[in-house]
C-alpha cells in the first residue's frame, strides 16, 4: 500500500485532552481490554484500526462510561484533568454529553423517534446548563442544523428522525454531539450506514466541525483510507490491545507490526493476486476470551515462534525498549517487520 498523504497538522494547540492509562475492561470470565494507553492533545485527531472484534468499540464506551452491566472497568481515563473512572455515574453524566460526546454509527437508533430533532437538539444543552431558556437552546439548535447543513434548517428542526434521509439524521446526531461544544469527540464508524456518495460529505463535516468547535477527535473505524484522510495519528488495535500506533505516515509507510502489516496488505488494491483476490490475513479474529497467551497475534502469526507465547514488551519504532508503556508511538513485537532503510 503506498503511503497516505496525511492531513497537514495546523494545529496550535498542544494541551493534553485526553489521557487513557492501562484501561482493562473484564467479564466475569475473562478480559475483553488489556492495558489500553494512549493520550490525545487538543485539536488532535486520532484514528483507531481494527478488525471487528479488537476491541475498538469497548474501547469508546469505557472511556465515557457506557459499559454494560455485566462488563468492569479498571485504569485511568482522564478527560481534562477529571479522572472519569473515580466517578460515580451521577457525577460522570455531567461530563457525558458536555466535555465529551459521541457520534454513534447508526443515527436512527441514537435518536428518539417519537421526538423532533429540534427538541432534542435542545435538550442536550438545556440538561448541561449551555443555554438558559427553551427558546435560546432551540435558536442555537436551529443554527447547528445550518451549521451540519440541513437544507431549510427551521423547518428541519420540525421533523421527526424517520422524515430524514440517514445522511441527514447522522447530521443530526453530529450537531447534537457538538452542541456543548466538547473538548473530546469520539465517532465510532460514523459512515457505516450511509451510501457510498454520502460518506465524504459527513467524513469532511465531521473534521471541519471538529476543528471549529476546537474538538480532539478519536475516530474509530475499519477505513484505513478514511484514517489517512482524517487523522494525525493511528492507533491498531488487537485482541483487547494496542499492538502498534504512530503518526499516519509512520504506521503506513513503515509498519512494525505484522498484523498493521497483514491490514494494509488487504486493503491494498494494487496488491492482488492472479484471481484478482486481495491478500488475507490467515485465520480470523477469535471469540472473546479465546485469544491465545503472550502475543494476541501469535496464532495468525506467520513470524511467531516460542518465546511469542510471552507478552511482549513495548518498543519504540526505531527498536528501542522502553520502560513505561507507550500507546502513542511504537509496537509490541518479538518479530517485528524490518523497516525499510
Amino acid at each position: 500500500m503506498s503511503a497516505p498523504t496525511p492531513p497537514a497538522d495546523t494545529r496550535c494547540s498542544k494541551r493534553r485532552v485526553l489521557t487513557v492509562e492501562n484501561l482493562c475492561v473484564d467479564t466475569a470470565n475473562f478480559r475483553l481490554l488489556d492495558g489500553v494507553t494512549f493520550s490525545i492533545d487538543g485539536d488532535e485527531r486520532v484514528g483507531l484500526i481494527g478488525e471487528s472484534g479488537s476491541g475498538k468499540s469497548v474501547t469508546s464506551l469505557a472511556i465515557i462510561g457506557l459499559l454494560a452491566e455485566n462488563l468492569s472497568a479498571s485504569g485511568r481515563v482522564v478527560l481534562n484533568d477529571v479522572d472519569l473512572m473515580a466517578l460515580r455515574e451521577k457525577q460522570l453524566a455531567a461530563h457525558r454529553g458536555k466535555d465529551v460526546a459521541m457520534v454513534f454509527q447508526e443515527p436512527m437508533t441514537a435518536l428518539n423517534p417519537s421526538m423532533k430533532i429540534g427538541r432534542q437538539i435542545a435538550e442536550t444543552m438545556l440538561i448541561h446548563d449551555t443555554q438558559p431558556s427553551k427558546k435560546t437552546a432551540m435558536r442555537e439548535a436551529v443554527k447547528l442544523l445550518e451549521q451540519v447543513g440541513l437544507p431549510d434548517p427551521e423547518q428541519s428542526a420540525e421533523k421527526y428522525p424517520h422524515q430524514l434521509s440517514g445522511g441527514q439524521r447522522q447530521r443530526v446526531v453530529i450537531a447534537i454531539a457538538l452542541a456543548n461544544d466538547p473538548s473530546l469527540l469520539i465517532c465510532d464508524e460514523p459512515t457505516t450506514a450511509l451510501d457510498v456518495t454520502v460518506q465524504a460529505q459527513v467524513l469532511d463535516l465531521i473534521r471541519e466541525e471538529a476543528d471549529l468547535h476546537d474538538s480532539a477527535l478519536l475516530f474509530i473505524t475499519h477505513d484505513l483510507a478514511v484514517v489517512a484522510m482524517m487523522c494525525h495519528r493511528v492507533l491498531v488495535m488487537y485482541g483487547g490491545c494496542v499492538v502498534e500506533a504512530g503518526t499516519v505516515h509512520e504506521v503506513f509507510e513503515s509498519p512494525r507490526h505484522p498484523y498493521t502489516a497483514g491490514l494494509l496488505a488487504s486493503s491494498d488494491l494494487d496488491e492482488v493476486d492472479e484471481e484478482g483476490n486481495l491478500q488475507a490475513i490467515p485465520g480470523s479474529v477469535p471469540p472473546a476470551g479465546r485469544f491465545p497467551d503472550g502475543c494476541v497475534f501469535r496464532n495468525r502469526c506467520p513470524n511467531a515462534t516460542d518465546e511469542c507465547t510471552v507478552v511482549p514488551p513495548w518498543t519504540t519504532r526505531d527498536g528501542q525498549p522502553v520502560d513505561a508503556v507507550s500507546g502513542n508511538s511504537g509496537y509490541a513485537c518479538y518479530h517485528p517487520i524490518e523497516m525499510p532503510r
